[in-house]
């Protein structure tokens, strides 16, 4: 707003004293302030009100105008209230720096005028913004993207004075305001979007207000346009079970209460999330390619395709996935399933989007850090061609790659809130392959591992080609009842006796069977006497009626450990 429109506002009680030639000075905020040195809370363009009571003299005058001129303050409001009429030197001063002067009534609260400039403000803000936004909708959707999430998030910090942050399901940055100021934290991230996950599970509508670490954030859903309008029999993106995208959906995180907006301004936020999901659209558009390679290459290995014929088709991947690296790469193949409880929801597209996700480095930032991942899904399971640099003569491939615990070590908690109720999330990692001719045992062995994760409880759980010993193989096909009863036989004795006495006979026998029975290695790992750990070892025995020197009783005690 003009300072001429303040002067013609009656209710304001403004009477100009200098600076006529200066009405046409922009205004973009007010300050009250009686300081003699107010320079460090002045930006520049504001009305500065004051109620004189810096001024003991005359000479006062003077250092204060100028701090105000050289800040690019738009002009100086003084209060008659105090003196009565504004001292000649107040106006002498203002006239050299040409500061427009206005006089305040007595009348008129500082406040009154406040709340006016404020809301005039605000207003013009938001409405150049929604402008803005519009112009950039219309250009996205007719052609080119405009920039991507980051440009819009520019505009509002700029024009609404708003910090703000894209992100993904799994709490990971997408973009931000480059007037953000520092980063958020990656625990920060994954509180906002476990928060997120847990209010859109409820049916709750957003925006969701969650105070992390004493900080007020509005949290807005970001929906794809584009995939609730494809999906057959779909229809809205509001009809659809939240299930089928609540995994693969980002979230807008707002550092401002939204409880308190006008209407107006929560439109223009709504805006913005819509203007996003565009740019998220597009990204995924721009994965098309990477997964119909990923689908090709699948389709060859679980059909039996020459090694030959896969070979081939992993050399016109190659430069796709790994753009600029001439070495052949090594492979990985890592298999996820989504699965919810009772109703037949598809899981696959959404383990797919997951799975592009999981798989980024959990420190990078922006949209498209996951270019060299493919990924195909079939029914509720999702694959992941993930290739890898190849490595060096002393290394072979089991040093290198992705580790299953690793990948779902940041993701955990919201995915969990998102899943929390009657969803799970399985993800299960080969070790790396040189070879096409690996790549269909390295795709058994992924699904072996998922269902070896599958076994444990938990909404969220992985595991990897590390673990898949025989006796381990084993374990997720036996029946739960089977389970409790084997390990409630074996262990239930243990427990009373450790509840009852503090005899620590399960860590101990932990011990005994890690150190392979050697009493020497365990007494010493247990920092006790060697005598001492033969009669917890016998008071063992003695509970179970088992024998710990027989291979078969040792093996029993420690699948029921396992399995515990």
């Amino acid at each position: 707003m003009r300072l001429r429109a303040l002067l013609d506002t009656d209710a304001l009680g403004l009477r100009l004293l200098g600076g006529e030639d200066e009405l046409d000075r922009t205004v973009r905020g007010v300050m009250t302030t009686d300081l003699r040195d107010p320079s460090r809370y002045l930006t520049g363009g504001e009305l500065v009100l004051t109620g004189l009571a810096w001024r003991h003299d005359a000479s006062d005058t003077e250092p204060f105008v100028r701090i105000l001129a050289s800040a690019g303050v738009a002009a100086l409001a003084a209060g008659e209230a105090e003196l009565g009429d504004i001292p000649d030197d107040i106006v002498e001063a203002c006239a050299r720096h040409r500061l427009p002067l206005f006089a305040v009534n007595e009348r008129v609260a500082f406040a009154t005028i406040t709340e006016h400039v404020v809301r005039q403000v605000s207003g013009e803000r938001a409405g150049d913004l929604a402008a803005v936004v519009d112009r950039h909708r219309r250009l996205m959707t007719s052609g080119p993207a405009g920039g991507g999430p980051d440009v819009v998030l520019d505009l509002l910090g700029s024009d609404l004075d708003l910090r703000a942050w894209v992100l993904s399901p799994a709490g990971r940055a997408i973009a931000g305001s480059s007037a953000a100021g520092p980063a958020l934290s990656s625990e920060v991230c994954a509180r906002l979007a476990g928060e997120h996950l847990a209010a859109a599970r409820t049916g709750r509508r957003g925006p969701h207000r969650v105070v992390v670490d004493g900080v007020t954030y509005s949290l807005f859903p970001i929906r794809s346009s584009g995939r609730a309008s494809t999906s057959a029999g779909a229809g809205t993106a509001a009809s659809r079970d939240v299930r089928e995208t609540i995994l693969s959906d980002w979230l807008l995180a707002v550092e401002a209460d939204a409880g308190d907006w006008p209407e107006e301004r929560l439109d223009l936020l709504q805006g913005v999330t819509q203007l996003i999901a565009v740019e998220r659209d597009r990204r995924d558009a721009a994965r098309t390619v990477r997964r119909r390679l990923a689908q090709e290459v699948l389709e060859l290995v679980q059909t039996g395709a020459a090694p030959a014929e896969i070979a081939a088709r992993l050399r016109v991947a190659a430069p796709v996935l790994l753009p600029g690296l001439g070495a052949a790469p090594h492979w990985q193949v890592v298999v996820a399933r989504v699965e919810w409880e009772g109703d037949e929801i598809e899981g696959g597209p959404v383990a797919q989007s997951l799975l592009e996700e999981i798989l980024v480095d959990p420190l990078s930032a922006g949209p498209e850090p996951s270019d060299r991942i493919a990924v195909a899904h079939t029914g509720d399971e999702a694959i992941a061609l993930v290739p890898l640099p190849a490595v060096s003569s002393e290394h072979d491939g089991s040093e290198t790659g992705l580790l299953a615990d690793s990948l779902l070590e940041s993701v955990r908690d919201p995915l969990s809130a998102g899943l929390d109720g009657d969803g799970r999330l399985t993800l299960g990692v080969s070790a790396s392959v040189h070879s096409a001719e690996g790549l269909r045992g390295a795709l058994e062995e992924a699904r072996h591992a998922r269902r070896v994760a599958a076994a444990r409880p938990g909404r969220v759980c992985a595991a990897g080609h590390q673990e898949l010993a025989s006796h381990v193989l084993l374990l997720p096909f036996v029946p739960d009842d089977v389970r409790r009863a084997f390990t409630a036989r074996l262990l239930d004795p243990l427990r009373d006796y450790d509840r009852r006495h503090r005899a620590e006979l399960i860590p101990t026998l932990e011990a005994f069977l890690d150190c392979d029975g050697s009493w020497t290695r365990c007494a010493a790992r247990l920092h006790l006497h060697v005598n001492t750990l033969r009669y917890r070892v016998g008071r063992i025995e003695q509970l179970t009626s088992r024998d710990l020197s027989r291979l078969e009783d040792k093996l029993d005690f420690f699948l029921a450990l396992r399995m515990s």
